[in-house]
């Protein structure tokens, strides 16, 4: 019965996805996948029950299935990153591994229903070298398309705090515990026979249906995290590491274009606008939406920003918050407040991410700080 829940939480997901107005790409995706999901959890249902034995030239069609699992995790994760290749034509190298499985068996596709039935009874009796590499190639696809999406989206979660001032829900955090769920799943195919592995996958359908259905997509300039620069509250031991981070962004910006005359410029007028028109407050403030206000390329105040301040966008926003959240909050006047209030004030759009930024850029909680 758990399957069949699944096989129905799957269809109407997929009913989901293909009314959806303004489907992205991403959604295309996510439906395809969605969609031999359904198709595999069906097969291996009927399989199980028995039904599918009524009617043996069906079996062995769900055969290239499992594999593309793994890989429309991968295509679905490098469209929401934003990593999807400008060629089309590479994502059909990705297909190699399912086509060789479909290619393969043809021998098997050849049989008689009888001779198909026979071959299913005696655990693959005249097949075992199929056998043998399809249990090799699932596991060793799934888990690469899945370490491979984790990869993915660690480095858009360093690359959007060079654009956004608000990360939350950018992230991908629901993603990232998907790619994992998936390893898990790829991991006890090692160990498990298909019913503990095809209950897992229902699990994730749901997962997938949860967050998947209405994620946005985000936008952004395709740029790298650079470390903050050393200051009173960082360790020593990122001495080092913050020494060639500054290397870093020389190396990066080496080809800018940027003049010293017109990096002084923004940062005069960067400076200016932090201090007279309170920009920071705005939650989901951009870099391209800071760029216009300093009338300056994104790159540019990228540029300034990274080796001036020795931060990046993220991280640069969020400290001047909490430079000003220390100054509110300091005030006799502003006790009748509560501290995540005034933190609201300032531009935080969470307890979580304040109370984050707080402590990265004191070494304390608030509570600790002016406790002191």
């Amino acid at each position: 019965m758990f399957f069949v829940f699944g096989i129905f939480i799957g269809i109407f997901l997929e009913f989901l996805l293909l009314v959806k107005k303004n489907k992205s790409r991403a959604d295309i995706v996510l439906a395809v996948w969605l969609l031999l999901i359904i198709i595999n959890l069906a097969f291996n249902y009927l399989l199980h029950s028995g039904y599918l034995f009524k009617y043996p030239n069906w079996l062995g069609i769900d055969f290239p299935l499992p594999v593309l699992n793994g890989l429309f995790l991968f295509f679905y994760v490098s469209e929401i990153t934003g990593n999807a290749p400008k060629n089309k034509w590479v994502n059909l190298l990705h297909l190699i591994p399912g086509i060789s499985l479909i290619v393969l068996a043809i021998p098997f596709y050849s049989l008689t229903g009888a001779e198909k039935l026979q071959v299913f009874e005696n655990d693959g009796a005249g097949f075992e070298w199929y056998v043998l590499y399809s249990n090799i190639l699932i596991p060793l696809s799934g888990l690469v398309y899945a370490i491979w999406s984790l990869i993915l989206i660690r480095k858009h979660q360093l690359r959007i705090q060079d654009n956004f001032s608000n990360t939350d829900k950018k992230e991908l955090l629901w993603l990232r515990y998907l790619s994992m769920g998936f390893v898990i799943i790829w991991i006890l195919t090692i160990f498990f026979d298909s019913t503990i592995i095809f209950s897992a996958v229902v699990v994730l359908v749901l997962f997938i249906g949860f967050f998947g259905i209405n994620q946005l997509n985000i936008f952004y300039t395709a740029t790298s995290e650079l470390p903050v620069r050393q200051n009173a509250n960082t360790p020593e031991s990122s001495v080092a590491e913050n020494s060639k981070a500054g290397q870093a962004v020389t190396r990066r910006y080496a080809k800018s274009g940027l003049t010293e005359e017109i990096a002084h410029q923004i940062s005069t007028r960067l400076n200016e606008l932090m201090i007279t028109d309170d920009v920071y407050k705005n939650e989901e403030l951009t870099l391209s939406e800071l760029a216009k206000l300093v009338d300056a390329h994104p790159n540019h105040l990228s540029q300034v920003i990274n080796e001036q301040e020795g931060k990046n966008f993220y991280n640069y926003i969020n400290s001047i918050r909490i430079q000003e959240f220390i100054k509110l909050a300091s005030l006799p006047e502003n006790s009748k407040y509560t501290k995540i209030s005034l933190a609201y004030d300032c531009g935080f759009s969470s307890k979580s991410t304040f109370n984050k930024h707080f402590k990265n850029c004191t070494g304390k909680t608030p509570t600790e700080f002016f406790d002191y």
